[in-house]
């Protein structure tokens, strides 16, 4: 096949994607639309034009085009998956979520991150869905609450959407808002009666991570990371991190994290006591849930009460810094340095 056959059929996948973008059920996102603007400008053309006309000689082009492509089939797979409905035999589903698959088998309650097409990105109507699982996984019949990602990532945190398209006189509402709807979500996960534990399938960043420390347990693939970019995004800690980063893995390396953006591998992030212990990502889920159903079977009263004894000393406490926390956040969000930054952030989404 000579090179013009080789340009036909990729001009002809570049066409399908086109079309395919038209037919996705969900939106992809602000992010996303970016990322497909930025290529279409690449190939002169402007977001979804009716007649495509391109120029399919450079290189770069050729590039943009097949980035493209893959891009789009990647939205098509994640919407062909429907992870909505993937539940094993015997695992009974919870409740009406959009944002969040709540299941519970063998005594386990599953909580897990339901945006894959987004890396599970928190939006507000995902915080508020988070801690009414919380609520019902503390009162219903589980022995423990285990929480993790569907898809590649754990979370790609805060849903940076969330800052975008409010208008100057709305900052303060939007600041006050978001406070009140941090701590309140932090709270949850403060007060959890039961253990409650992590199962880090990927990568995790923001108050994902930071809420490791609130977690009983945390087991992380080998393919996982570990990132909280405050101070790049304008931001500070949350999470409670500001006070359990330094207790668990002393002040320097918290410092790293919390200060200077440092992203950690599943190895490091065991080395320094944010996770319990790390394994191979061919293995991970079969071994990880087959300690998780041996755990559930013991008692589930005795389990619940010796978290609280663990807990009790530090939760008034956790509840202070949780508070504080949030309130510094309030300032940072209506600060000029983090508005920057956001807007920076998508700038440089938009040119990748």
């Amino acid at each position: 096949m000579d090179r013009t056959s080789t340009m036909q059929v990729s001009q002809q996948d570049f066409e399908k994607a086109q079309e395919q973008v038209k037919l996705l059920k969900k939106d992809p996102g602000n992010e996303t639309k970016l990322k497909l603007y930025a290529l279409f400008k690449q190939v002169g053309l402007t977001y979804f034009p009716r007649k495509p006309t391109v120029s399919w000689a450079a290189s770069r082009e050729d590039n943009a085009r097949q980035k493209y492509t893959e891009l789009v089939s990647s939205l098509v797979s994640a919407e062909s998956a429907d992870p909505k409905t993937d539940t094993s035999p015997g695992e009974s589903r919870h409740g009406d979520y959009e944002t969040v698959l709540v299941t519970t088998k063998n005594s386990i309650t599953k909580i897990m991150f339901n945006r894959p097409e987004k890396k599970n990105a928190i939006n507000h109507k995902m915080y508020r869905e988070i801690m009414k699982a919380l609520e019902e996984a503390g009162k219903d019949d589980s022995t423990i609450a285990v929480i993790t990602g569907n898809g590649d990532y754990y979370s790609s945190g805060n849903d940076l959407n969330n800052f975008a398209n409010i208008q100057p006189s709305e900052m303060e509402k939007m600041a006050k808002d978001g406070a009140v709807l941090l701590k309140e979500f932090v709270g949850h996960f403060i007060d959890f009666p039961k253990p409650l534990i992590a199962v880090v399938n990927g990568p995790a960043v923001g108050i994902c991570v930071t809420l490791l420390g609130l977690c009983d347990i945390v087991y992380a693939s080998d393919r996982a990371t570990f990132h909280s970019p405050f101070s790049e995004l304008g931001q500070s800690p949350e999470g409670c991190s500001s006070y359990l980063f330094p207790k668990i893995m002393g002040l320097a390396k918290a410092n790293e994290i919390l200060l200077f953006n440092k992203k950690l591998t599943a190895a490091e992030a065991c080395a320094w006591g944010l996770v319990t212990e790390v394994f191979p990502d061919s293995t991970f889920q079969k071994e990880v849930w087959a300690r998780l159903e041996a755990y559930a079977s013991l008692p589930k009263n005795s389990l619940a009460v010796s978290k609280q004894l663990l807990r009790s000393m530090e939760k008034e406490k956790l509840h202070a810094v949780n508070s504080k926390e949030c309130e510094v956040l309030q300032e940072r969000w209506l600060s000029d340095e983090c508005i920057n930054a956001v807007v920076s952030f998508f700038q440089k989404k938009a040119k990748l």
